[in-house]
């Protein structure tokens, strides 16, 4: 079984991270409002489990999630955590209609993947987590700007790099298909793949997760229960952030009777399954509570018997790897 507080170098960069990390989100108020105080707490409760991994986002909450999480680990020793952020975004005044985060800031975020918005994205949020440097950035969604972000961020996170401000530069997207292309051309030192590597959806070990593997490229696995359905499979549940439809909740509710008859939980078999191929280094797992985090922990370090994951591969397409736009 996995240890979660176990530290494993992030490729081939100087960063270590821990097998399980704290991804930020949720306390950004991701669909739903957390106050500050649970806020604090929740990043609290991952200490004390031995989680120094943690990621966020100007997106999370249009700035709040950076806000919080760098007051929450403000007195904690910096030489004992990793600390993720993203750029991509810059945070302008106004209001965003529509948007995933509830109760925000009065901000909005605009794309911007050119050299010197990458610059400013890293210098707003180092202000934001109140530190001195980030040990990972990633290039977030570059989906409709791969070249901007070729020719602008990319080439800013390597000079901040090179210069000591971030420690690994990375890319964080919910597509795989790109990703494989960013570690074929040498781009990052790490990538994060959101709900493409996990229980439902395995389009990530097509190309990327070999690709990686062969160039010494760190696999951070994120969305592991593809954004709520692995880890509660009832309609109405998410997936990939939109409603489930009802052939992806069967598929769901299927693995998740085939992981009782083992004796153990659909979310459990979902945190460990993409450490099951070597490329993956780490799992970001989100939680708005302690109580979300101590369970994800649990599940985490649970005990899995190898039979069930031959049962969970025998089931008749289960494991189908959905197409994915290239």
């Amino acid at each position: 079984m996995p240890d979660a507080r176990e530290l494993v170098a992030l490729g081939r960069t100087g960063v270590r991270v821990t097998r399980l990390g704290l991804g930020c989100a949720p306390l950004g108020n991701l669909f739903h409002a957390v106050d500050e105080a649970q806020a604090t707490a929740t990043i609290d409760a991952a200490w004390e489990a031995g989680l120094r991994w943690f990621d966020t986002a100007p997106l999370y909450g249009f700035g709040l999630s950076e806000e919080r999480l760098g007051r929450a680990l403000r007195a904690r020793p910096r030489g004992e955590y990793v600390l993720a952020t993203k750029v991509g975004r810059l945070l302008v005044p106004g209001i965003e209609e529509g948007a995933m985060f509830v109760d925000v800031p009065p901000r909005r975020p605009v794309f911007d993947f050119s050299y010197d918005g990458t610059l400013r994205s890293i210098e707003a949020s180092l202000e934001r987590l109140g530190q001195g440097r980030i040990d990972v950035a990633h290039v977030h969604d570059p989906d409709d700007h791969e070249d901007e972000a070729i020719a602008g961020s990319f080439r800013a996170l390597r000079r901040l790099s090179d210069e000591g401000v971030i420690g690994a530069v990375g890319a964080g997207m919910n597509q795989s298909a790109m990703l494989a292309r960013f570690v074929e051309r040498g781009l990052v030192d790490c990538v994060l793949v959101a709900g493409r590597h996990t229980l439902l959806d395995r389009t990530a070990e097509e190309h990327l997760l070999p690709a990686a593997l062969e160039a010494g490229v760190a696999v951070i696995a994120a969305g592991v229960f593809n954004s709520g359905l692995l880890a509660d499979p009832r309609p109405g549940a998410t997936f990939d952030y939109e409603p489930a439809p009802d052939p992806q909740i069967e598929r769901a509710r299927e693995l998740d009777r085939v992981c009782a008859s083992f004796g153990v939980s659909l979310p459990a078999a979902a945190l460990q399954f993409p450490l099951r191929h070597e490329a993956v280094t780490t799992v970001l797992t989100g939680a708005r509570s302690p109580a979300e985090l101590e369970e994800n922990v649990r599940s985490f370090t649970a005990a899995i018997p190898d039979d069930l994951w031959h049962a969970l591969s025998r089931a008749c397409g289960l494991f189908a790897k959905p197409a994915e736009k290239p």
